[in-house]
């Protein structure tokens, strides 16, 4: 399967490369030095079809995200969007949305957050999460990630990694929201 998922990426990326240069939504001027996942958003972020089509390949990268199927909406440094709708795979025993698939969710935005945020010089990982649900859900959920992301030239291998604090908003289809998320992620430098 590992096998497969790479295959899978590697086409995502030459068929990118084959694109004629096109107009983006997504500004990446705040990350110049952007890694595959965020040049692969620039190229396949402009239409709903290209958009489900980097969807499925993020799911395939990161295989868990898959039980809760995130629709990639938009990704931008400092803000990233995924959908996950309603249905039968992601309710629990009352049949609301179940926290852990809203969590994973979040997972999901903030690791897209990073992606398109962190340049190919710096590497990201999730030291923790915190988690509040103060309400039920109603309907699908769309799930926003949010970070100020430092001075990437201010944390080299001498001066170490920084925390950076994720916020993540989940709003339900009645406009509420049923799940609140902080993800704490560690920043470091590359080896060169």
């Amino acid at each position: 399967m590992g096998l497969l998922v790479r295959r899978f990426w590697h086409a995502m990326v030459l068929s990118s490369v084959l694109l004629a240069s096109m107009s983006t939504v997504t500004p990446q001027s705040a990350n110049p030095k952007l890694n595959g996942t965020a040049k692969l958003w620039k190229k396949y972020s402009d239409t709903a079809l290209k958009r489900g089509l980097f969807s499925v390949g993020f799911c395939l990268k990161a295989p868990y995200f898959r039980t809760v199927l995130p629709r990639v909406r938009s990704a931008v440094p400092g803000s990233a969007t995924v959908r996950i709708g309603e249905w039968w795979g992601i309710r629990n025993h009352i049949g609301t949305f179940h926290v852990i698939a809203a969590l994973n969710g979040a997972e999901a935005a903030m690791g897209l957050l990073c992606e398109v945020s962190v340049p190919s010089t710096h590497r990201w990982i999730p030291r923790g999460m915190r988690a509040d649900y103060p309400t039920k859900s109603s309907g699908g959920l769309t799930v926003t990630a949010t970070a100020d992301f430092p001075d990437f030239s201010t944390i080299t291998r001498e001066t170490g990694g920084q925390l950076v604090t994720v916020v993540v908003e989940h709003i339900d289809d009645a406009g509420n929201e049923p799940v609140h998320a902080e993800i704490d992620v560690w920043v470091s430098a590359k080896k060169q």
